[in-house]
């Protein structure tokens, strides 16, 4: 018995034995006991995670692939999870203790789930997934780079990213139209911000949402003071700007006296 990959979940099964155990060993495994698999379809890398010093678990939202794991993996069957990462609250499973994410995940929600894992930064110290090419690339680019943007930004306010690999489409089954791409996310040793943390992300998106202006215009929604719009900062363009500059813009429109 085999899964059939469904277009609507944007499944692609990794096929590849040497890929995915290279995946499974991008992770340090210190720091935490626990690792979590986000969409393990038929397990190939789940396998390999098996083998780790650490307990693994995984999170499938598709029906036949709970089954498929639960039919051949008969260890992991107390540790398999049928919700949808973005929407179950894994505090219930953790109970507040750290864990590591890893994954081959569907590129339809490959973004949100970063997002999700800045909100539980504070528990996960470790990420390692495969991503469509671009999107790995564009979280780990700096600035001055045209892929640079809000995901890129936010994620390394708080994380090391690092690209590590490039996955070709013939080793998946179906196989994407793109080249796949495989990154590190390691969390910084202080991961808190010396700003407001709210105002950061608010400020970052708001920056990039018309990149092309200068900050000056972009950010008009702050209601700056002329003092403060003087500040050359201003007259950059957000993809000009650095994670410490980016903290730097937030910490001034904070004390600002307008």
């Amino acid at each position: 018995m085999s899964v059939k990959a469904k277009k609507y979940l944007g499944q692609h099964f990794l096929k590849d034995e040497n890929i995915a155990k290279k995946i499974a060993d991008t992770l340090s495994l210190k720091g935490y006991d626990d690792v979590l698999e986000i969409g393990p379809g038929m397990g190939v890398l789940t396998k390999y995670l098996l083998d780790k010093d650490t307990k693994t678990h995984v999170v499938e939202i598709d029906t036949e692939s709970v089954d498929y794991l639960k039919n051949n993996y008969l260890n992991l069957s107390e540790r398999i999870y049928e919700k949808d990462f973005l929407r179950y609250d894994f505090n219930l499973v953790f109970k507040g203790k750290s864990f590591a994410i890893i994954g081959n995940f569907p590129y339809n929600i490959s973004t949100q789930i970063v997002f999700k894992t800045l909100e539980m930064r504070d528990q996960i110290p470790e990420f390692s997934g495969m991503f469509q090419k671009e999107v790995a690339q564009r979280i780990c680019s700096k600035e001055g780079s045209k892929v640079y943007g809000i995901l890129s930004v936010l994620t390394q306010a708080f994380y090391n990213a690092e690209y590590l690999f490039t996955v070709p489409p013939e080793v998946f089954n179906p196989p994407p139209k793109v080249d796949s791409g495989v990154l590190l996310l390691t969390r910084k040793e202080n991961y808190t911000l010396p700003c407001d943390e709210k105002l950061f992300f608010r400020v970052v998106k708001t920056g990039f949402q018309q990149r092309r202006k200068t900050l000056r215009n972009s950010l008009k929604v702050f209601n700056l003071s002329d003092n403060l719009k003087a500040n050359t900062i201003f007259g950059q363009r957000p993809e000009q700007l650095s994670v410490d500059q980016f903290i730097e813009l937030t910490t001034l429109i904070e004390n600002d006296d307008n």
